[in-house]
């Protein structure tokens, strides 16, 4: 099963420095079909305003990855940890037993970024957060894991449980083949650009719900930047 969500029938919530839009059930928004994507709990696609942004609260038992698309997010928490993320960079937080942070746009310019959230394997981890960029040029013509639980991924961000996170970016034509587990959930969305997968078309921020396919191909109609989990 391929299934296009068109970023028009998203969640929408807007609060004057935060525009955001849910892929699934969150806050305010609960739609009953979009609760997850197997092991996937969040995907929001927030645009947050310059000098503005979310003040400290606590999380638990999640695992958080960020992928920033443009502008910059500066991360504090209360594990001592503090780090600016710049566009194109991911970081990950894993709340475990508990943590409080906050993410904030310091910059002069609009900030606009991905969320995720992965339900953790296990309960009760020691919580941790991690950064590291990803530059886009390294993710040409192929998928880059960019945070793993699994242990093969060498270079990808930690977290603990058994999916990834994965970005590609495709030229105009260039075409990418991926292979998985049929009962595995993916989960994709195009930050820039149009695809085709399969036989299926994509435009710019719509989610693609993938599961019972062991393999696929991934064609940029327009050049493309794609951020995509895979998830048991």
């Amino acid at each position: 099963m391929i299934e296009v969500r068109k970023f028009e029938t998203l969640g929408a919530a807007k609060h004057g420095w935060l525009d955001a839009r849910h892929h699934f059930s969150f806050a305010g928004y609960h739609d009953s079909s979009r609760v997850n994507w197997g092991n996937l709990r969040v995907w929001n696609d927030d645009t947050i305003a310059a000098k503005s942004g979310f003040p400290a609260h606590p999380h638990n038992d999640m695992e958080i990855i960020t992928y920033v698309r443009e502008g910059a997010i500066t991360h504090r928490d209360s594990m001592g940890n503090e780090g600016r993320t710049e566009a194109g960079d991911v970081q990950v937080m894993s709340a475990g037993t508990g943590v409080t942070h906050s993410e904030m746009n310091f910059e002069d310019e609009t900030t606009r970024l991905f969320q995720i959230w992965i339900i953790p394997d296990e309960r009760g981890v020691e919580p941790g957060w991690g950064a590291r960029p990803f530059p886009r040029n390294d993710r040409a013509g192929r998928f880059v894991t960019l945070a793993s639980g699994f242990s093969e991924d060498a270079g990808a961000l930690p977290i603990h449980t058994r999916a990834r996170v994965l970005g590609a970016t495709l030229r105009t034509g260039e075409s990418v083949i991926y292979e998985t587990s049929p009962e595995r959930h993916l989960y994709l969305v195009p930050a820039t650009g149009k695809i085709h997968i399969d036989d299926e078309v994509a435009e710019v921020r719509d989610g693609v719900a993938i599961t019972g396919v062991a393999r696929f191909k991934l064609t940029a109609i327009q050049d493309s930047e794609i951020v995509m989990v895979d998830a048991a």
